[in-house]
Order: structure tokens, then sequence, then C-alpha cells
């Protein structure tokens, strides 16, 4: 699903003006078009939630979510003004940008965990990342640039472990030996449920990765003309995660599955259920200084791993990647 993801636009100007169709704002609210990276799911569940229990409203905003999919690229739209902010997938994502000297950065992280995993088969003697050097690995095009440049850093893996991932699990399945990219919510959870076979999982994060997940990112553009309406947007979003994971998901899920038709509320359930067993939103940074948190350490930690792999130039502005004037200490 990671791949998925960081699909790149095909067809931006009819993306562009499928977004710009928004009905007549209500006076005295400011129109916030929110993109997300992907078709509606419980990883956006967050912002449907705030959305359905008006805390958008409370603040004077008036809040659309555009779901992704395929074609879509969150900082193409972001870039051209067809939308207000847009969903980082990743830490790679706010990174290029600073890279292409485009003026969008993160402006929050509800997801401290990236979420990314690799699936070995039980049995094997796969009892943690380590152990998969050497073994074939099943990787898409989009993940080859982003998480396997840590794993390679850290591990010593190499390329020629890379087999191509077509997002299907069956040379996954046919080969005992083989490791697989997934998300932690979605693909351990269809690969029992079609197969029978239940995956050992293995979470980056809980092995020392360090990028965020489901940033909010903001054209410098909208930081600087109305800080307000974006300070508003986080501190709705950080409600809506908290009471989607941890009171009653029933308005969000209303709204996803009103949103995408093929989500199912049996995966909505699980993808809640392991975002909360893994913390996947509210350790790390949050846990000290609130959901949505982001530090400079952190930062710095990501983009040492990436430069120090040739990813970026190492003398390249990467604090322009994001801002901490809305999250932990600066917020309040």
């Amino acid at each position: 699903m990671t791949s998925r993801r960081m699909v790149l636009c095909a067809g931006l100007a009819a993306l562009v003006a499928a977004c710009t169709k928004s009905p007549a704002t209500p006076p005295g609210r400011t129109l916030i078009r929110f993109a997300t990276d992907w078709k509606a799911q419980a990883e956006h569940g967050g912002f449907y939630q705030a959305l359905a229990m008006g805390e958008y409203a409370r603040r004077d905003l008036e809040v659309e979510i555009k779901q992704g999919g395929p074609g879509v690229n969150v900082p193409q739209l972001l870039a051209a003004g067809a939308v207000e902010l847009g969903m980082g997938s990743n830490s790679f994502i706010a990174l290029n940008l600073v890279k292409e000297k485009v003026p969008v950065k993160a402006v929050a992280a509800f997801m401290q965990k990236d979420p990314q995993v690799l699936l070995a088969h039980p049995g094997q003697g796969i009892t943690s990342l380590a152990d998969m050097k050497g073994r074939p690995i099943l990787l898409s095009a989009a993940s080859r640039e982003a998480f396997w440049v840590w794993l390679r850093a850290k591990y010593g893996f190499s390329d020629d472990q890379i087999r191509a991932y077509n997002y299907s699990a069956a040379p996954f399945l046919a080969d005992k030996r083989a490791i697989q990219q997934g998300y932690l919510s979605s693909e351990p959870y269809t690969i029992e449920k079609e197969s029978g076979l239940k995956p050992e999982v293995f979470l980056l994060a809980d092995e020392g990765y360090p990028g965020y997940a489901t940033m909010v990112l903001a054209p410098d553009k909208l930081i600087n003309r109305n800080p307000d309406a974006v300070r508003g947007f986080i501190e709705a979003s950080a409600i809506g995660w908290k009471e989607y994971l941890k009171g009653d998901p029933g308005p969000a899920d209303a709204l996803i599955l009103k949103d995408n038709p093929e989500m199912t509320p049996d995966l909505l359930a699980y993808a809640r259920t392991v975002m909360n067993q893994y913390g996947i939103v509210d350790s790390g940074d949050a846990a000290a200084l609130g959901i949505g948190a982001m530090t400079d350490a952190r930062w710095a930690e990501f983009f040492k791993v990436t430069a120090d792999q040739g990813v970026y130039p190492r003398d390249m502005p990467y604090q322009d990647a994001y801002t901490l004037q809305f999250v932990g200490p600066a917020a309040r």
C-alpha cells in the first residue's frame, strides 16, 4: 500500500479542475480542501472524525476531504493551488519538496510510526529484520527509493535481494523464503483472510525506522497568510484522531464508507485495532507533546540516514521541510 501512496500524477490538469469545484464557502468560514494520499480508509479516520464531530466547523473552517487514489499526486495539487492542505505519506515527501525547492512543508505528523511493515512466512527462522539479509524481498519501485534506503544502511541488505512487487501476494505465498512489503493495517489482514496464512509482521518503526507518516502539508503562502486556519485544522484533527481511536469511530466510519464503497467495516475495525496496539498515532513524540507532534531531533535523524545514502545532498537545508510552530510546546 505504501507504493500506492507515492504514485505520480498522470493528469494534473484534470485533477486540479476537479478539486477546484467546491460549493460556496459559508460567510465567516475559511475553506480548507484537504487532499488525502489514497482512497478513504481507517488511516484517515481522525480527519473524518473531526469533520463528523464538527471540530473543524467550531474553528470556523469549512473542510472538504478530497480522497486520493491512482494518479493523484498531493504535492502537485498543493503546488498548483488546487487544495489548501494535503497529506504527506512519509518523511521522504517533505524532504523531496525541499530538494525541488517547492514552498510546501509539513506542519504536523499524525502518525508517529510509519505503518510500513515487512512480512515473512512463519516457521522460517525469521525473528528480526536482520534475519532477512540474503533473502528475496518483494518491493515496489517506489519503496526502493524510500525505506529500502534505511534497510540497506542499517542491516547491510543488498539490491540483489530485490524482487518486483506488483501488489499481488501470489509470489510471496508461493515462496516460503520470500519477504514482502506491506502496510500494518492492510496486507497482514488481507493475506490471512484470503489465504489462511498468518504472516509474521515486522513494523519498521519498532526496529528504529525514524520516519513520520500521515503528515499535514501546507504551502508557505497559507502558513504566512492564515496561520490560525492551519492551527485550527491541526487542533481539530488531533481531537478527531483521539476520538477515532479511543472513542466511538462510528461517525468517521460512516463518512469513510460513503466516500469509498470498496472499504469494509471489518477492515476498518482491524486497522483501528493494530493502530492502537502498535501506538501508531499516540506514541513517540506524541506521548509527551500531543498528537501531531514533531521534533527537530527526529527530522535530523531521518535526514542523516538518507543523506548518508546519497538520497539528498548533505548540505541541503532539510529544516525547510517542516515547521514546529503549530505542534508541541511552540503551539501552546
